[in-house]
């Protein structure tokens, strides 16, 4: 890192995920960290108190991406809800599927990593299931949907496709039915929606 670049929590986050895709989550380490950036590792500690907040932030980091990218679907009030739902749950799924096959090694580390940060996925959940609530909600109060809770439902959609975006179906997601299963299971749960 040149001299007069500061370091920023940012720059260690983009760093900590390229010695995460080298070295994989049990032998990357602070330390490497640091050397990557060409500071000293408690340059690192000054940003991340501790090795677990740092893989914290870079778990936090990569599904807030995924957050965002559906963010404005779920916002989009000028489209039907049936159509916000139908696209919401492709872009997870094409999101999902895409980290998956384009650094198969960063996505297994994140694997790992989702798996240490119950706190940090479950806020990721929640951010989800409440973007989907708020179709919902718009297609209840549209008429587009039958009268359910929206909340709830919306949990329910999240497990119902738990295949197409939860990390452990990943090897199902290249299979060649995997695109027919998907639109499938979407038909079913809008047919169901629909009063």
């Amino acid at each position: 890192m040149a001299a007069t670049e500061t370091l920023t929590a940012e720059r260690i986050l983009e760093a900590t995920e390229e010695v995460l895709r080298r070295h994989g989550p049990a032998k990357a380490t602070v330390v490497d960290v640091a050397r990557a950036l060409g500071v000293s590792h408690g340059s690192v500690y000054r940003h991340f108190r501790t090795k677990a907040a740092l893989r914290e932030a870079v778990t936090k980091r990569w599904l807030d991406r995924t957050s965002e990218a559906l963010c404005g679907i779920a916002a989009d009030e000028d489209r039907d809800p049936e159509s916000r739902l139908r696209d919401w749950l492709a872009t997870l799924f094409t999101a999902k599927r895409r980290k998956a096959g384009d650094d198969p090694e960063l996505f297994a580390t994140y694997r790992v990593l989702a798996a240490e940060q119950g706190e940090a996925v479950a806020e990721h959940v929640a951010e989800l299931t409440g973007q989907l609530a708020r179709i919902v909600a718009a297609g209840v109060a549209s008429g587009a949907f039958a009268d359910v809770e929206p909340a709830a439902t919306a949990r329910a959609l999240f497990q119902t496709t738990g295949r197409f975006h939860d990390p452990a179906y990943a090897p199902e997601w290249e299979t060649p039915e995997a695109d027919a299963d998907f639109e499938a299971a979407v038909g079913l749960l809008v047919r169901g929606l629909r009063p």
